[in-house]
């Protein structure tokens, strides 16, 4: 089984359903030859778009991998973020963290994601929070300059509202919005958020689609009854909770791509194979239902 591919919008790149997220990749150890290993088996898995941020850490051991298996690049769709500014450990240069989306730092904060990536181009780029300075017209002579050195393909953004998406989008062409979303988690499916990607026929890209964990880890009310419908629909379709969860954001008609960001190839396989699962309309409101405590009206 591989993940499908989707185009994200129109005239725009083709990502894999499922998308591997790096954001841990300095914590999980992995020497060059490893991390190689674990690409390579994801890549079997049809999961071809990875996604980095400046701020990750996860470039640079990134880098050396592409530096020891170069033909990866070509079978890969990378995604990076910038315009978070983070205080260093000992505060010497920056006192109060910031976003920062001016033109000069976007471009700055590009060419260092390509030196630490050891590639010439990403696919995408996304501005990874909204900033209230944001500036469009400054973000879009960023962008438009990036693109004509080609050294990003695309563009897109993170976190974003519909009214933040709708006014940079009207300065340059966006191909997603990566946004949070999980059974714990509902907002964009009720203010707008995706209505606006079926809208412009954009998929979006879900992070924490199990919640950080919180989904299994926390013992409330609203886990317990999620974890139960949960459970019971994993025995069901004979699968695992995890895959459960995985097809149901899946199931959103604006078409997601969703991003693990796991180390064990096994998570990869169960997000695989959620692509192949189709709930009933009444088994994927029984998630929504667990979650809110509510039926509907």
């Amino acid at each position: 089984m591989a993940s499908p591919r989707i185009q994200i919008c129109p005239n725009g790149p083709e990502f894999s359903r499922i998308a591997l997220g790096l954001w841990r990749l300095g914590a999980w150890n992995f020497s060059p030859q490893q991390c190689v290993e674990f690409l390579q088996q994801a890549l079997d898995l049809g999961i071809t778009t990875i996604d980095h941020a400046d701020i990750y850490g996860s470039e640079a051991p990134f880098g050396q991998t592409m530096a020891l298996a170069p033909s990866l690049r070509d079978k890969m769709e990378i995604v990076t973020k910038c315009g978070i500014m983070l205080a260093p450990p000992d505060r010497s240069t920056l006192r109060v963290p910031h976003y920062d989306t001016s033109c000069a730092h976007i471009i700055a904060s590009l060419e260092n994601s390509l030196r630490l990536l050891r590639t010439e181009y990403v696919d995408v780029l996304l501005i990874h929070r909204p900033d209230p300075l944001m500036q469009a017209d400054e973000i879009a002579e960023a962008f438009h300059t990036l693109k004509q050195a080609g050294k990003v393909r695309h563009f897109g953004v993170s976190n974003f509202t519909p009214a933040q998406f709708d006014l940079l989008a009207s300065r340059c062409t966006l191909v997603t919005n990566q946004i949070e979303l999980s059974p714990l988690y509902l907002d964009p499916l009720h203010d707008g958020t995706l209505d606006q990607c079926q809208k412009l026929s954009i998929s979006p890209m879900i992070w924490s689609a199990l919640a950080g964990g919180r989904l299994f880890s926390e013992h409330n009310p609203r886990t317990e009854r999620l974890r139960a419908v949960l459970s019971a629909l994993g025995a069901e379709y004979g699968v695992s909770v995890n895959t459960v969860v995985y097809a149901w954001l899946l199931q959103h008609p604006s078409k997601p791509v969703v991003l693990i960001g796991s180390s064990r190839i096994a998570v990869a396989q169960e997000a695989v194979a959620a692509t192949d699962l189709s709930l009933t309309r009444e088994h994927w409101f029984a998630v929504w239902s667990a979650s809110t405590g509510t039926g509907v009206p």
